[in-house]
């Protein structure tokens, strides 16, 4: 089924829900998903993909009336295998398996402590479907609009905007903010305990071609078919020297191919309620080495130059695996373990999802 274009999607009668069918929203728990109740209007009609992290034998409960299929440590390690060990423990960072075995077009991911936001007027914000309009409108990374969104109603491009550029390019991430608890680091946490996000910024804008940001995965939309196969969430968690930057190290290798690539990057809308702070000095022996690696993890990516026979995402992502080893394990050991488990993500990608009409399914966990 093709996608629907902005045209389509606006023209669409109110109460059909956008992309149902194209779409899976994956959310990565430990704990029962009662959330999903205040989410019932905007999320019930769409197929969820749940990534249970921990004890596989803890009984998880999704509330009645949604359709849904849900994964363990066993489904994953059956599924894949030996390529099993590409998928972190006792860490978000399992989400990204969601992602393998979706079908779909499009991925909304959410946390499970992540609720329904309100506008400044009061009403709740459908976020799902900002995310939809984000991921079907073109996005501008070549040549800056001081009106951010130039195709948001009641905008349009600025005199001197490159009537060439106009066009666009194809949009492959939307990334969504939060109100009350910001996305802050373990030491911002602590010395800023009490900080909370009431600022709502009524605007989208394309992140520039050149340029990296802070991936937060707690919001966060994708065409699975323009760029899945670079939203790896890496190693974190059990095992694993470093966490809380799973979603940074997707959001900078995807950033990086959607440059090489032509794609777009959208940040802004909409909101969601990030309704739990997460204790700081647990953060903090997470974050704690990625604090100094960043400073020198950030330079590697922004120095990155893919050859131009790098032409699909699995390439380039096998291409970014090499140059980790190369660059990065200098830094730590830690990197040349990462580098061999972003090929074998990539291994694991192809093996689920061949190319071809008749592609075949992989065998669900369980299914509801």
């Amino acid at each position: 089924m093709e996608s629907a274009t902005a045209a389509e999607t606006a023209a669409m009668p109110r109460g059909v829900p956008l992309l149902k069918d194209e779409l899976d929203i994956v959310i990565p728990t430990i704990r029962n998903l009662d959330f999903l109740e205040m989410w019932r209007p905007f999320l019930q009609p769409y197929h969820l993909i749940i990534v249970q992290d921990g004890d596989p034998s803890k009984i998880i409960k999704v509330p009645e009336g949604f359709d849904y299929e849900l994964y363990n440590r066993n489904d994953i390690n059956r599924i894949l295998g030996p390529k099993a060990s590409c998928i972190s423990f006792k860490d978000s960072a399992c989400r990204c398996f969601g992602y393998m075995v979706s079908k779909k077009k499009y991925i909304f991911t959410i946390d499970d402590d992540c609720f329904v936001a309100k506008d400044p007027s009061g009403k709740p914000i459908n976020a799902l479907e900002q995310h939809i309009k984000n991921l079907l409108c073109p996005s501008t990374p070549f040549f800056f609009n001081t009106l951010y969104d130039p195709f948001a109603d009641g905008a349009d491009f600025v005199r001197g905007y490159p009537f060439s550029l106009r066009e666009g390019v194809p949009t492959a991430v939307s990334h969504g903010l939060w109100l009350n608890i910001p996305d802050y680091d373990a030491p911002t946490q602590l010395v800023k305990p009490l900080e909370r996000n009431t600022r709502f910024v009524d605007a989208v804008l394309t992140i520039p071609k050149g340029t990296l940001f802070p991936m937060c995965g707690m919001n966060l939309a994708f065409d699975r078919d323009l760029i899945g196969p670079a939203m790896y969430f890496g190693l974190m968690g059990d095992g694993q020297p470093i966490g809380r930057y799973d979603d940074m190290w997707a959001g900078w290798c995807t950033k990086v191919i959607c440059d090489h690539l032509g794609l777009g990057v959208k940040t802004g809308l909409p909101y969601i309620f990030h309704s739990k702070a997460s204790n700081p000095f647990v953060n903090l022996r997470k974050e704690y080495k990625g604090i100094f690696w960043q400073e020198e993890i950030i330079p590697f990516f922004q120095s990155i130059s893919l050859p131009k026979d790098c032409t699909s995402v699995q390439k380039c992502y096998v291409e970014l695996s090499k140059q980790v080893k190369e660059k990065l394990s200098k830094v730590d050991p830690y990197f040349d373990k990462l580098a061999d488990a972003m090929v074998t993500w990539i291994d694991a990608w192809d093996e689920l999802n061949p190319t071809g009409a008749s592609a075949a399914k992989v065998a669900n966990g369980k299914a509801k």
